[in-house]
């Protein structure tokens, strides 16, 4: 970590230290894990020492209001928490397929595919901050290899809090992994999945247990996915007359095998007086092989570069953290929390790219071998406490120094007799500093029992430098202030009606890769296939946002809601096309205002909330998100932004027979897709995606169950399409992804 970054740590510490170093207090366990998720966990547990001191009657109401506590309705900030098991109930092989069936979430691509982007309010890529364990993940790392067997629960923030880092335009998903200890357990899953295009085996174990004042729990599992897919497609192009002058079709198969394996130890020690230490530990690994051929039969117009590619990749990652916490306990119900924390990623890929031309055979030989490392440190501090009766105040501090190094070494073979194509051979390595700092300060306090307010500040500064062999030193420091205001009003006169609004200033940081002007070339180079380079140049999007919404709690595990939401985004990044050196490169570029929209509807309650008369333990929840958008530099019609979701919803049910054996139900899962303008001569299509999911869960006894479950029923095709049009005509590339349904079993047993 920097020197300014150490100093600003310590001094912190002492400060908060000096400020309340008294006698220490006794909390349970519970109480602190609670008090990390929701900013006002604080005041809750103060109310609650006050109730004991108080008259019976009034003790006796908040131990009833407690017994039902609820994050999501009664926090003051907006947040929605998944629970391990919502989670597990479909015994999905990736959290992307859980985070799909959630109300304004959406996942990008073909159903029953890896790799999908994670979407909230419909917005793209960088747009929807993920955090894993309250922090985020170094760059390459995907939450498709993370298995949710290894996920304690998944909070999703509609609106930005001080604690944590503002980087969230349309929301937060933090995965929080296992960590709880409540009894020992040791539990074995063994499952399987499958479909005609595809076959993936794992393996899930947890392990935990206590003993006296030490705890601990291992949750781990290994994977396996073997895969094989189509991809046909087709090339369309027209002069400006109208007159068709491209025909070409190209069909194309890839097949592949990643595999891996997730670790998740924590170890934690109750102190004397009440303090505790906790060691957190998450490792990642795995390897994977791809192999991909197309093919293009060109029967009106210019043949492309190459008729037919072939390729082969092999990846290597590795990825690890570590985290010291240490909980210590005040005078007064006030705390602090110091964490320190490390992590190391190593990834490593070669690949194989193989052109041929019809009648002069192999006439491209590309061989790319790639090694990147990413190291970091960070601390962490927090102090909380009641100062003033109703409030719970909390302020800290969050710094991370990381350094990546990557070296890319490419080289073809000489393969032209002519010398009209030289072979291009390049050894290229550049290495970045990430330096990141924030401080923070929060309050939330309750000014009438039915009138909660919170509101806090929060200023992070990044500073990125990178230097390569192929460019000069970029250097880019940005700083952002981010005032926060949300407040909870329940209604009068109404046992459940409660109203919420939240006013944000968030923004995007530009990834490194977006940053660094460094070439990746395309096979066949075109308007539609363009190389890809980054640009250093870059700022940051700021947002100001406004969000609202009216909750109705009508009975017990009942809601209606509807939530609308604003952002206006300056400095909007698209990706640009430029024609340099007689070849198409594509970089982002900071291009004026856009403005967002979202409404979302929500309705969740057990079937015997709505009818008198006895009826099966069946709960019903949809949700409807409806998405509009607003580029003000790009010409209608269409100008949203690129790769939102106009549409979404959610549709599903569960049933569980008297005796508890049996658990099943469904889900129904719609995004739409539709035309998008990009800029005055690109525009895009995606086609719709419908996901129909069932499950079933036997109980054959108190430690040993089956869980069934048969995904991607409907078995959509997904079909895309890129234009591109100016005065020399159009060009139009369109291509479809077929899918499959997928069926999964899982053995689950505990000993």
């Amino acid at each position: 970590m920097p020197r300014r970054c150490l100093r600003l740590t310590v001094l912190c510490s002492a400060v908060l230290l000096a400020w309340n170093a008294q006698a220490q207090q006794s909390e349970t366990p519970a109480e602190t894990d609670a008090a990390a998720v929701a900013p006002s966990a604080p005041l809750k547990a103060e109310k609650a020492e006050k109730a004991e001191k108080a008259a019976a009657p009034a003790m006796q109401k908040v131990e009833v209001k407690g017994s039902g506590y609820d994050p999501r309705r009664d926090d003051t900030a907006s947040k929605m928490i998944v629970s391990s098991e919502e989670i597990l109930k479909y015994g999905d092989s990736n959290v992307t397929d859980v985070l799909k069936r959630l109300p304004g979430i959406t996942v990008s691509g073909a159903a029953g595919r890896s790799g999908g982007e994670i979407r909230m309010r419909g917005l793209g890529s960088g747009y929807t901050q993920i955090l894993l364990n309250g922090e985020r993940a170094p760059a390459g790392f995907s939450l498709d290899t993370l298995s949710p067997d290894v996920i304690e629960r998944i909070e999703i923030l509609h609106a930005a809090s001080a604690e944590y880092s503002t980087q969230s335009i349309a929301g937060t998903i933090n995965v929080v992994l296992k960590k709880a200890v409540k009894t020992a357990q040791r539990e074995l899953k063994l499952g399987v999945q499958g479909s005609d295009v595809s076959f993936s085996p794992s393996v899930n174990v947890q392990l935990s247990d206590r003993d006296g004042n030490f705890s601990y729990s291992l949750a781990g599992s290994l994977f396996r996915y073997d895969y094989h897919y189509d991809n046909p497609g087709l090339e369309l192009g027209y002069a400006p007359d109208g007159r068709q002058n491209l025909l070409r079709r190209t069909s194309g198969t890839g097949d592949g095998r990643p595999e891996g394996i997730n670790l998740s130890p924590r170890l934690n020690w109750v102190l004397a007086g009440g303090d505790s230490l906790t060691a957190q530990f998450f490792f990642n690994g795995g390897r994977s092989n791809h192999r991909n051929f197309s093919r293009a039969e060109t029967a009106l117009g210019l043949r492309p570069d190459y008729d037919t590619n072939t390729g082969s990749s092999s990846n290597h990652n590795a990825f690890g953290r570590s985290d010291l916490t240490w909980m210590h306990k005040l005078d007064g119900g006030a705390k602090l929390e110091l964490k320190i924390g490390a992590s190391a990623a190593r990834n490593t890929s070669d690949s194989l790219q193989q052109g041929f031309i019809d009648g002069s055979g192999l006439a491209l030989e590309r061989k790319v071998g790639v090694k990147a490392t990413e190291n970091g440190v960070s601390s962490t501090g927090k102090y909380s406490a009641p100062l003033l009766p109703g409030h719970a105040l909390s302020m800290g501090w969050d710094g991370a120094y990381t350094e990546r190094e990557e070296a890319r070494r490419q080289r073809e073979a000489a393969l032209d007799a002519s010398g009209a194509r030289p072979p291009v051979n390049s050894v290229e390595g550049f290495d970045a500093t990430i330096q990141r700092l924030a401080l923070y300060v929060q309050d939330d306090w309750e000014l009438t029992p039915r009138w909660s307010m919170y509101a806090g500040v929060r200023w992070e500064g990044i500073d990125t430098r990178s230097a390569g062999d192929t460019y000069d030193e970029v250097n880019q420091r940005t700083s952002v202030w981010s005032p926060l205001l949300q407040t909870l009003w329940k209604l009068p006169d109404t046992k459940g009606d409660q109203v919420r609004l939240a006013l944000t200033r968030t923004y995007k940081a530009q990834p490194t890769s977006s940053l660094i002007p460094r070439r990746n070339t395309s096979t066949n180079n075109s308007q539609t296939d363009p190389d890809r380079e980054g640009n250093p140049y870059l700022k940051p999007e700021l947002a100001l946002g406004i969000d609202a919404s009216y909750e109705h709690y009508w009975a017990e595990g009942a809601l209606l809601s509807a939530r609308a939401s604003a952002r206006r985004i300056d400095g909007y990044t698209r990706q640009g096309l430029l024609f340099i050196n007689e070849r198409w490169v594509s970089t982002p570029v900071n291009d004026g205002r856009a403005n967002t929209q979202t409404l979302e509807l929500e309705a969740k309650f057990p079937l015997r909330a709505v009818l008198a008369a006895p009826v099966p333990a069946i709960d019903l929840r949809a949700s409807v998100s409806r998405n509009w958008s607003q580029v003000e530099q790009v010409p209608g019609p269409d100008n949203r932004l690129d790769q939102q979701t106009p549409v979404s919803g959610n549709f599903g049910l569960d049933y569980k027979t008297p005796d508890g054996m049996l658990t099943t139900g469904g889900s129904f899962n719609f995004r739409n897709g539709g035309p998008v303008r990009i800029t005055e001569r690109q525009s895009a299509y995606t086609s719709p995606r419908r996901d129909l999911d069932i499950y079933a869960l036997w109980k054959f006894d108190a430690k040993n169950q089956l869980r069934l479950a048969v995904s991607n029923l409907l078995a959509q095709d997904f079909e895309s399409t890129t234009t591109y049009a100016d005065a020399s005509g159009t060009i139009i590339r369109n291509s479809i992804s077929p899918s499959s349904p997928q069926a999964r079993a899982t053995l689950e047993m505990k000993f």
